[in-house]
């Protein structure tokens, strides 16, 4: 198998690895950076967001052979005290309720801040359409948005 370099959270780990696999379980099973949740496994409901380059990508159906030298950052990456502002929003507003989507909820939202800081309520439910919640927490994510908005999240 080919050794892949990954630039993942700011270092770079060379995997010995099929490029067909999903970037999903390098990171996961390979890695064992487990925050980012394995859900439709079609990338459908956001679960497995994480951001290369700083865009929103669904890792599931991303091959870790397409990725090349973009930088991977996770929800371990995002801030590894777990201080970005959209984390401390989303604790102050009492967003999760089981959890298992959040971290995909909080990649998707910091991609859309890193583009328009000062989204519009209609452009946040946009922008996180694509991202599902079974607990229907869908009115404190919009909050805790818009909350880190206002503080000026990075």
């Amino acid at each position: 198998m080919p050794s892949i370099p990954l630039n993942v959270n700011g270092g770079i780990n060379q995997i010995e690895v099929n490029p067909e696999m999903p970037l999903l379980w390098v990171l996961r099973d390979m890695l064992n950076l487990t925050g980012t949740k394995y859900s439709c496994g079609k990338g459908l409901c956001g679960s497995c967001t994480v951001h290369l380059d700083g865009e929103a990508v669904r890792s599931c159906i991303t091959r870790v052979g397409d990725v090349g030298p973009r930088a991977i950052t996770t929800i371990e990456g995002l801030d590894p005290a777990g201080r970005h502002p959209l984390q401390l929003a989303w604790i102050s507003a009492r967003v999760p309720q089981c959890g298992y989507c959040q971290p995909g909820q909080i990649m998707t939202a910091a991609a859309m801040l890193i583009k328009n800081p000062q989204p519009s309520e209609a452009e946040i439910v946009a922008a996180m359409s694509g991202n599902l919640c079974r607990c229907g927490t869908y009115q404190r994510i919009k909050l805790a948005i818009q909350s880190a908005a206002a503080e000026g999240s990075r």
